[in-house]
């Protein structure tokens, strides 16, 4: 099978959208599949990656955008529609699309090509987050134009879909993310790292993995970070980092981490907290599960799909997050139960590889292929009207 793969971010930034590419991308490369990546560049040309795997990347001019301020944005241009023609994919992966991604769904839809869309990324919910409610409308204006443009949308967590439902986009279908269970093992835990973090031995170590930014509210583990029996360590970089340090002065800040060096903090961790409510999976979580590490989330998006109330962690209200933290960190670190919990989210992630994460994947490429067989002209009825950005870039066509 052809895949053309339009990502709204991919390598050197590390996150949730490029993880999930690049562990597609290594699947087709395994099964003899061909693929395309279109993806914003890098803020340094010199970081620029210019093929995965051997899949060549095509990378569009990007601008910075105050919100997602760390991360490039990629400007749509004619040359994802050039990139799609020539190429000719069987099928268009449109990964967590919305303003690169939207480029990608609309020459789909010029050259007839099936797509499947995954959401992963819960822009109205961070234009919310950052006071900008008006955004936050039309976020979910285009958001539901661009969905119900593909032939499939592709949702992490049960909660997401209900969401997307409720904003009148059609045609969702499952599908979770992997979690690479050898990378992320118990066994990589280490009592020297450890004893960096706490020279005494004595303190049980509570710890964050993901973008410093406001979206995540990492200022909500302050109540913690208070505590002289507990060492908070956060793993990430991002906007908010100086701020954080200031508001958790004890806490310890690594920097981001990827590979041996990330699986090896995961593993020395006592407990994981996640403490943002926008996540529309939660892939942290996953990770710390499959270290052997007992997570407390929120109850909102993701989380409430991965987190099993007192099997192997607990869900907050967001309401009351902070307020309920420290005793649910207490309850989650008991001696006489800490141990099963930590058994209990390894096996957690069981069943749960990227391998059977793909195959799924798969079916539903082809269903999405079938689809478009059977509804050669139009995808779920009228054509949704395009923003001005896109007529203006892409130029209007004939549906």
């Amino acid at each position: 099978m052809r895949v053309g793969i339009v990502a709204e971010s991919f390598l050197p930034n590390i996150n949730g959208v490029t993880n999930s590419v690049l562990r597609v991308l290594e699947y087709l490369k395994a099964h003899g599949h061909e693929a395309i990546v279109i993806a914003p560049g890098a803020r340094d040309f010199k970081e620029e990656v210019p093929d995965y795997l051997g899949y060549p990347v095509l990378r569009v001019p990007t601008v910075k955008i105050p919100m997602v301020d760390s991360l490039p944005v990629g400007v749509p241009t004619r040359a994802v529609h050039e990139a799609l023609a020539e190429f000719k994919p069987e099928v268009v992966h449109l990964a967590s699309p919305f303003v690169l991604g939207g480029a990608g769904a609309v020459a789909a839809r010029q050259l007839r090509l099936p797509m499947v869309a995954l959401y992963q990324t819960d822009v109205a919910g961070f234009a919310t987050k950052y006071n900008f409610t008006p955004l936050a409308n039309a976020a979910w204006e285009w958001t539901r134009t661009l969905h119900n443009m593909a032939h499939m949308t592709l949702a992490p967590s049960s909660l997401t879909i209900a969401e997307l439902e409720e904003h009148g986009i059609h045609n969702i279908h499952h599908w979770g993310r992997g979690v690479d269970a050898e990378l992320f093992h118990p066994a990589k835990r280490s009592e020297v790292l450890r004893r960096q973090w706490d020279p005494t031995g004595k303190k049980k170590v509570v710890g964050f993995v993901g973008r410093l930014a406001a979206e995540k509210s990492v200022e909500r583990l302050a109540v913690l970070d208070r505590r002289r029996d507990l060492q908070l360590v956060i793993v990430g970089d991002g906007p908010e980092r100086d701020s954080l340090e200031a508001t958790l002065p004890n806490a310890i800040f690594t920097g981001a981490l990827r590979g041996e060096e990330l699986a090896r903090h995961y593993a020395s961790l006592d407990l994981f907290v996640h403490t943002g409510e926008f996540e529309t999976f939660c892939q942290a979580i996953q990770e710390a599960q499959a270290s052997g590490v007992p997570t407390i989330g929120p109850r909102a998006g993701g989380p409430v799909d991965l987190v099993q109330e007192r099997y192997n962690g607990l869900l907050l209200d967001v309401d009351t997050f902070e307020r309920e933290l420290s005793t649910a960190a207490d309850w989650l670190l008991d001696d006489q139960r800490h141990a099963q919990l930590k058994d209990n989210a390894r096996n957690s992630v069981a069943n749960k590889t990227w391998e059977a994460l793909c195959e799924q994947l798969m079916g539903y490429y082809g269903q999405a292929i079938d689809a478009a067989k059977n509804q050669p002209q139009t995808i779920f009825g009228p054509r949704p009207e395009l923003p001005a950005w896109a007529t203006k870039a892409l130029g209007r066509r004939p549906a």
